[in-house]
């Protein structure tokens, strides 16, 4: 096991001498491949370890409604294949408001579904698996807040948002609106999407939070419930939570946050396949300078990733992350250091084999989507240091990937080639001297 971990390394280190742009571009349909499992504290895909750089873009159904506005989803996806991202994580919700999905419970905007339906189509061109999360936590496009109203609605007394995570009938929504997404026939593909490996994996709820309850109880049972009634329609996909990676109430790691949730027991449900975490330092920490907030993050980083493989055993996804250009004396290159040291944190756990799988940042856009930034987003097209960071770690872990594929083919070789032998001497011992 050393001997074949020390060549892994040392391969490896031979590749990445080698910074020359992403463009050693895999056929799409290969690269898209069959459905993305997990094995231990690995995603595999196709029987190798799968490693993902990838990113947010929660808008991409709302513009692919508009048939006018799809060249700018194709161009998101292009750019991103074009720097090595290989997984994108979006919204498949936006509950009642002017641009819903959902107008009303079970009731639903088929032009926005067929723009989730281009999407899906648009990944799947471009080799891009999905990460597609099924509710917010905020009023953001309906969230749980809406749901809330509509059980309200329904003559239900509820006094609190978090009576999403409680109210039967609101719970009773959601698992409807679950089990109509897993069940949508793709209106471009042909396929369902439970059948569709396009899908990387599904959210149960973009960042759970259940303030009304710190002790953990609500968010514990509402996950457990959930992951059953996901798993029970759609076994080909994996699942996870959407947690941001908060610990329990009294833990000392958290950053002063004390939301209901807890990283270790929320995953280690039934059904939730692997781990998530996000990390805003600059959100969580506004009073600390850049270093200190960067000191955070090495240490939330190497934390979860232990844990994930030591304790949950399982993989890890750090599905949000980024660096503001709205904060005080932001520049371009503090966003390179924060992009670095996750970026750095993610590849020397993946060159050993460790849980941490990849990170997907917050948030891409296309040419012509000023309207859409917050302060995160990144144009790949622009060409700027930060965009070169995520070409290079993208081409790293195809790289790491790559050399895990060869090694599983000369394993393979070498079987087949010791069962040749084997036949061999068995014949030959089979064979009687001529004239006895």
């Amino acid at each position: 096991m050393k001997k074949s971990l020390a060549l892994s390394i040392f391969l490896i280190a031979l590749l990445i001498q080698n910074q020359s742009p992403f463009l050693e571009i895999e056929a799409s349909g290969s690269r898209n491949g069959g459905f993305i499992t997990t094995r231990g504290v690995h995603f595999m895909l196709n029987g190798s370890p799968y490693y993902a750089n990838g990113f947010n873009a929660y808008w991409l159904m709302l513009l692919a409604s508009d048939p006018s506005q799809r060249p700018k989803v194709s161009a998101a996806f292009q750019q991103a294949s074009s720097h090595g991202l290989s997984v994108a994580r979006t919204w498949a919700f936006s509950d009642g408001g002017t641009i819903p999905l959902q107008y009303s419970p079970g009731s639903y905007n088929e032009q926005m579904f067929k723009g989730l339906d281009f999407v899906v189509a648009e990944a799947r061109r471009f080799g891009i698996k999905l990460v597609l999360s099924l509710v917010n936590n905020y009023e953001n496009l309906g969230g749980k807040k809406q749901y809330v109203n509509w059980a309200r609605n329904q003559g239900q007394y509820v006094t609190s948002d978090d009576d999403f995570f409680r109210n039967p009938v609101a719970k009773g929504f959601y698992k409807n609106h679950v089990k109509t997404v897993l069940n949508r026939y793709n209106t471009i593909t042909g396929v369902m999407y439970k059948n569709d490996p396009t899908i990387m994996a599904w959210e149960l709820m973009n960042e759970p939070r259940c303030t009304s309850d710190t002790s953990g109880r609500t968010i514990q049972g509402w996950i457990t419930e959930m992951a059953a009634h996901v798993k029970s329609i759609d076994q080909n996909h994996l699942l996870e939570a959407g947690l941001e990676g908060f610990y329990g109430k009294t833990d000392p790691r958290n950053p002063g946050f004390n939301v209901g949730t807890d990283f270790i027991a929320n995953n280690l449900v039934r059904g939730i396949d692997f781990a998530t975490l996000h990390s805003y330092p600059d959100q969580w920490l506004t009073s600390y300078d850049d270093q200190s907030q960067l000191n955070f993050l090495s240490n939330w980083l190497r934390t979860h990733i232990h844990d994930a493989q030591y304790v949950l055993k399982k993989p890890l996804l750090l599905t949000e992350f980024g660096k503001s250009a709205k904060d005080p004396n932001f520049s371009p290159y503090q966003r390179d250091r924060l992009f670095n040291m996750v970026y750095n944190n993610i590849y020397m756990s993946a060159k050993h084999g460790g849980a941490a799988a990849g990170g997907l940042f917050w948030q891409l856009l296309a040419d012509g989507m000023e309207s859409f930034g917050d302060g995160y987003d990144i144009v790949l097209s622009q060409g700027t240091s930060t965009a070169n960071l995520i070409g290079q770690q993208g081409h790293k872990l195809y790289q790491i990937r790559k050399i895990f594929a060869r090694m599983r083919n000369v394993q393979r070789w070498k079987r087949a080639r010791a069962a040749r032998r084997a036949q061999w001497l068995a014949w030959k011992r089979g064979l009687k001297p001529i004239g006895n």
